[in-house]
């Protein structure tokens, strides 16, 4: 078991220290900081669950650069950020705002998670009241025999 999360760690590491190249990474270590801060933050386009600082994907490293060439020329996090949002929408972002265009993406999980809520209860009280369907009728398994003798039948013909 100890041995399966050290390997899960190291793979982890790995995978981290892959993404971001030496050529990427800036001189000044308040500015690599806060680069790596905000890259955290930023979805992958290409990878779509994944940050863009543990991404391989080539539009992940151009992301990453443009976010250390904006700190280099003075933006703040906040300017930089809402510069990739402006180019790439909300999607960019793990954390998008609560706002009319992102109202649906913040309140489904809600709403689906109620709406099973109503149908498990609904289910549990035809179930307790007896109104939960018994089964088939007289006529209706008749017909489901009759069926079933038919598509025997069919099965015999072609297996001789």
């Amino acid at each position: 078991m100890v041995r399966q999360v050290l390997a899960v760690c190291l793979i982890a590491l790995a995978s981290v220290a892959a993404a971001v190249e030496p050529d990427e990474i800036l001189d000044d270590p308040a500015l690599e900081a806060r680069a790596r801060d905000i890259s955290r933050d930023i979805r992958c386009v290409v990878c779509q669950n994944e940050p863009i600082d543990s991404s391989n994907a080539g539009v992940a490293r151009d992301l990453r650069i443009l976010i250390r060439e904006r700190l280099v020329a003075g933006d703040s996090d906040a300017e930089v950020v809402q510069y990739l949002v402006d180019r790439y929408g909300d999607y960019v972002l793990f954390k998008p705002p609560f706002k009319p265009t992102t109202y649906a993406l913040w309140l489904a999980p809600f709403a689906l998670l109620g709406l099973g809520g109503m149908a498990a209860a609904s289910a549990l009280r035809r179930r307790k009241a007896g109104t939960a369907p018994e089964g088939l009728s007289p006529e209706d398994e008749a017909k489901v025999g009759e069926l079933m003798a038919r598509f025997d039948a069919e099965m015999d013909k072609k297996d001789t």
